[in-house]
């Protein structure tokens, strides 16, 4: 039999109950293996009852003392009872002074106390008691998440000022960098909300026209790293330039929310059609009338003009469907005019294969086979739009092809090491 005896408005301080006539402290703490909430229970006398029932502050003292027995017994362990006990008439009954003294030797939950409105600057000083004078039944959790941020970045050596401060709240990064950023001016107090917008204006006209674009080899929703780290670098330079007074983490949370916005804006356009901008740029028109693209495992898709999108778009739709850690090598081939480009996108190469004569009498047909470095996803763009452009005679002008396989891996392994 169990029957609830106290319990406070906030559900998830420590209730008391009586089970089979025995008055014991129950708490929700942790998760076990499935990730459910485990919950746990030790006996307590009714003096201690008592001051739990007057006493909020020695209370939230007990639960924060108690958490880590609880996060100790694990997912499946049993809590210590002993040493929960132990806690009782040090927290509960003894002087002010000697549960400050106790609070200086074990472990305890301090979040949990500042949630409840403990005074920081008396918990940092030890005056675990007179910290509790504050305290509140409600919880505020933002509050202590916001005070471990702040020893996260003292710890690194990290101070702020006003307006790095209001920079981090306006992009969402105050209580976690990694957080994706967005535009929260609410979140900003009035007057410094007009500094902050002109250092956002300054991040804005230092990355004007550039973009991110999309990388299929990594998936559909990828980009280019590389153009990530161009805008992010140019950002940062130009705000750093204008307001030298920043701290870093200010100056780096404008160039992640730059350079996030420019990633969304680059996910929700189509695949960039490269082929199309060449053809324009080139005042001509792709000849390629069909192709076959094939991945690694042997997957075939075939392009015939006069669809929808062109060859290009096409083809990188399907590596950004198709790409994977074991699926790295995809080929594009013109059946009719017996040539094709393979994409090594493990090792940022490519070759171009033509067809020097075909098979006769069940003889297999002869290949020219030449390979060629790529610098990154911007490289392999250029090529595969100048092959459906033009064929693999158009991609001489672009890389250097060598159809010695050594020489080719030396010039790999020099690439690789510098």
């Amino acid at each position: 039999m169990r029957d609830i005896v106290f319990t406070r408005r906030s559900g998830w301080i420590p209730n008391v109950i009586r089970e089979d006539g025995e008055l014991k402290l129950t708490l929700g703490a942790g998760a076990d293996a499935n990730h459910d909430p485990r919950t746990f229970t030790f006996p307590i006398e009714e003096a201690h009852l008592a001051v739990i029932q007057e006493d909020l502050a020695r209370h939230l003292l007990l639960w924060s003392a108690v958490l880590p027995l609880c996060e100790a017994a694990g997912t499946r362990g049993r809590l210590d009872e002993n040493a929960a006990v132990a806690l009782l008439d040090p927290i509960l009954l003894s002087a002010p002074s000697d549960v400050d003294a106790l609070f200086q030797h074990i472990p305890w939950d301090r979040g949990r106390l500042i949630a409840h409105g403990a005074g920081i600057g008396l918990l940092e000083r030890g005056q675990v008691y007179a910290a509790l004078r504050t305290a509140t039944e409600t919880s505020d959790g933002k509050r202590a998440q916001e005070y471990h941020a702040n020893r996260r970045r003292a710890g690194r050596g990290t101070v702020l000022g006003p307006l790095d401060a209001a920079i981090l709240r306006y992009t969402g990064q105050y209580l976690h960098g990694s957080t994706l950023p967005k535009r929260t001016p609410d979140a900003v107090a009035p007057a410094l909300l007009p500094e902050v917008v002109r250092v956002v204006a300054t991040a804005e006209q230092a990355c004007a026209g550039m973009r991110i674009g999309r990388d299929p080899r990594r998936g559909k929703r990828a980009t280019d790293k590389r153009d990530w780290n161009r805008m992010a670098t140019a950002v940062e330079t130009a705000v750093r330039r204008a307001h030298a007074e920043l701290a870093d983490d200010a100056v780096r949370s404008v160039s992640f929310l730059m350079c996030s916005e420019a990633v969304d804006r680059s996910r929700s356009a189509p695949m960039e059609d490269d082929e199309a901008a060449a053809a324009d740029g080139a005042g001509g028109r792709a000849r390629k009338t069909a192709l076959s693209f094939t991945d690694d495992k042997d997957v075939e898709k075939k392009w015939v003009q006069g669809g929808p999108r062109t060859a290009s778009a096409e083809f990188w739709e399907f590596v950004g469907d198709r790409s994977a850690a074991d699926n790295e090598v995809f080929t594009i081939e013109d059946e009719e005019m017996g040539e094709g480009v393979q994409l090594h996108f493990y090792a940022d190469s490519i070759a171009r294969v033509t067809t020097v004569r075909e098979g006769e009498g069940g003889a297999d047909p002869e290949y020219r086979v030449e390979y060629s470095l790529v610098d990154g996803i911007g490289g392999y763009r250029k090529l595969v739009s100048t092959f459906v452009l033009g064929g693999c005679a158009a991609l001489e002008q672009h890389g250097s092809w060598m159809s010695d396989v050594a020489e080719f891996e030396r010039a790999r392994r020099r690439r690789d090491a510098t």
